[in-house]
């Protein structure tokens, strides 16, 4: 910056004038600057938003419109789904393993598929549409994912083949595993016992034992 003798001794020849009239145009500039946005992309439109909005809830909730037996399913999952996991979900080669592995999850070796480890049905709708077939996410019409899902799920003895799996059902489907995710506390520490102790609540102390007394700690004297 420039001294005030300085700017003094350029008023006459307008130095001083030039460097104040520049300082006053880029501090307006930073002002004019910060009441614009940053031009970092664009405001999302409704459509654009509806397109991310397509997880389904535990209970139902968000599940798009459509319905599919697990009747309707065999055909759609054998041919879009059976390559990779099998036509019985019991997987090809490192291909996930769909179907089985009840009681397992606690034995040295589990098995985690849709029927043994996972807690909703609404999941596998959400992880189907979003994700699945591997390589064509989100080509299933919304029709053929109920399918698929009610025909995974009869694999795994959840439904039976004539169950409608749909937004209206899906809610109310009950997996083997849906309480696996949630224990009680066993911890005694976080069980009160009794009321507790408002007024008075000083304890005695009870010296139980000590170490070897050497009376090297000098006394008061």
């Amino acid at each position: 910056m420039y001294g005030l003798d300085k700017i003094k001794k350029g008023a006459r020849t307008g130095v001083g004038f030039a460097v104040l009239t520049g300082f006053a145009v880029a501090v307006s500039g930073m002002a004019l600057a910060s009441e614009r946005p940053f031009g970092l992309g664009t405001l999302a439109t409704a459509e654009q938003v509806a397109g991310w909005d397509i997880d389904v809830r535990p209970d139902g909730k968000g599940a798009p419109i459509g319905s599919g037996t697990a009747a309707q399913g065999e055909a759609v999952y054998a041919e879009r789904c059976a390559a990779c996991h099998g036509d019985f979900g019991e997987g090809v080669d490192r291909w996930p393993i769909l179907a089985g592995g009840h009681g397992s999850l606690a034995t040295i070796d589990p098995v985690k598929t849709v029927g043994s480890y996972w807690p909703y049905a609404s999941t596998v709708y959400d992880y189907v549409y979003r994700a699945m077939p591997f390589g064509e996410a989100q080509s299933l019409t919304h029709d053929e994912t109920y399918q698929v899902v009610a025909y995974i799920l009869y694999m795994n003895d959840v439904i039976d083949e004539e169950f409608v799996l749909s937004n209206k059902t899906i809610g109310s489907v009950k997996m083997p595993n849906r309480n696996g995710f949630s224990l009680p506390d066993p911890r005694p520490d976080g069980q009160p016992k009794g009321e507790p102790c408002m007024t008075n609540c000083k304890v005695s102390t009870k010296i139980i034992g000590r170490a070897r007394i050497i009376d090297v700690t000098p006394d008061s004297q």
